[in-house]
């Protein structure tokens, strides 16, 4: 099992006539989750944690702001960051990290990405993307799956905002099982998640990811 490398990532939301929009990038297929569909970020830098005496969450914030303005030319206010979730990739994965996830506003539409780690890139409605996912038009990681999902519910970046500055940061540490429907991810709070048991009675919080059709994030309060 290898250690979990520190890492920071930023869904960016600007208003449209048709809702809020996210940037998603497409990255390139040889680098870690390669020819996925994600939200702009990367490593923490040694030199951002040393900046912050060691404090996590600082130095996420740090390699936020830089990630975003590297991948996509965006300059954010460090201020402005929201931390919402915190993922940590699971055990059975070779290459793991350990990700600070951010949402901030922004009002311009112009995106400038560097053609190496950044080959594309998108304006899409949490809808339009997850709708794009189960077509097969565009690979979506679970985490980014999810993140899309909760922010489906909301009508404005505000809305959004707001709600998830309220809220404790939702902290998932998956556990992978497998039934003969396919892919379950058990999350933190799950009824099954100590005993690694789908079965196991209790609240669902769960992704579940059929062989075929459509994924589903679960999450009973």
């Amino acid at each position: 099992m290898s250690d979990p490398i520190p890492s920071s990532t930023v869904v960016l939301l600007r208003d449209t006539r048709r809702g809020i929009k996210v940037l998603l990038l497409r990255r390139n297929s040889k680098i870690a989750y390669g020819g996925s569909w994600v939200f702009p970020g990367g490593r923490i830098d040694p030199d951002e944690i040393a900046k912050t005496d060691h404090n996590a969450l600082q130095a996420a914030k740090l390699a936020a702001v830089r990630e975003t303005h590297e991948e996509a030319g965006i300059t954010l206010e460090q201020e402005k960051l929201v931390y919402f979730s915190h993922w940590t990739t699971p055990v059975i994965r070779p290459k793991r990290f350990s990700t600070w996830f951010f949402m901030a506003p922004v009002s311009e539409k112009k995106v400038e990405i560097d053609g190496g780690e950044i080959h594309d890139f998108e304006w899409h409605t949490p809808e339009s993307a997850l709708q794009a996912q189960n077509q097969g038009s565009i690979e979506l990681p679970p985490p980014t799956f999810v993140t899309l999902t909760q922010l489906s519910r909301f009508g404005s970046t505000t809305q959004a905002l707001e709600h998830f500055a309220a809220q404790p940061p939702l902290e998932i540490q998956p556990i992978v099982t497998l039934n003969n429907e396919g892919i379950i991810y058990l999350y933190n709070g799950d009824g099954g998640y100590a005993s690694a048991n789908p079965e196991e009675p209790g609240r669902r919080h769960r992704l579940l990811q059929p062989k075929q059709g459509a994924w589903t994030y679960i999450c009973e309060p």
